[in-house]
């Protein structure tokens, strides 16, 4: 029942490439291999909140039950927002963050993404497109091979505690996702 979902979004999809006026997705290309270790970010993660002076080991969280949903209407009819961890208003203090839903003709050209944990020796996160892929959104809409792009999306800050992500912050976006009618969210973490 699971593959359901991924079937159709599959078949969708294949329809999409074999219309000419579309654009083609874009295809890259390493030479000569990688350069670099892939980075361990497990050992990244521990040592860090290790350094922070948290009394016991950062407990990674279970998700061994995935709550796989089957759509109720057709990609081409679902409205999609995406949810980030992304900080859109660097301004606000680290500690004092919480989740958020943003409208999304606001959205910055640029994430505050340096404090968090990806390879900044890798890749860079200037080109929004590359983890919030908007334009490709908005083409998939005019397309009509999904319905809509929610006029709002949503924030939700990495942080040592899962309880509040599981009790404050995920409740505030599903919440909001329910109201905008949203019926895909895309989770971008970063």
């Amino acid at each position: 029942m699971d593959l359901v979902v991924c079937e159709a979004i599959k078949k969708d999809w294949e329809n999409y490439l074999l219309k000419e006026d579309l654009p083609v997705p874009r295809e890259y290309k390493i030479e000569g291999g990688l350069e670099h270790e892939p980075v361990k970010y497990i050992e990244k993660t521990r040592s860090y909140y290790e350094a922070q002076g948290f009394d016991r080991a950062y407990k990674w969280s279970d998700n061994s039950a995935i709550p796989w949903y089957q759509l109720s209407k057709p990609l081409s009819e679902c409205n999609v927002t995406f949810v980030v961890t992304a900080v859109p208003d660097g301004t606000i203090p680290k500690l004092s963050r919480q989740g958020g839903s943003f409208a999304l003709d606001e959205i910055p050209e640029t994430f505050r993404t340096d404090e968090l944990s990806w390879d900044k020796q890798a890749t860079h996160t200037r080109d929004r497109e590359s983890y919030i892929p908007m334009v490709a959104l908005q083409q998939l809409a005019a397309a009509g091979i999904i319905g809509s792009v929610s006029a709002r999306y949503h924030f939700v800050p990495t942080e040592y505690s899962q309880s509040n992500t599981l009790n404050s912050d995920a409740p505030a976006i599903r919440d909001a996702c329910i109201t905008d009618e949203v019926d895909i969210a895309i989770l971008v973490p970063l």
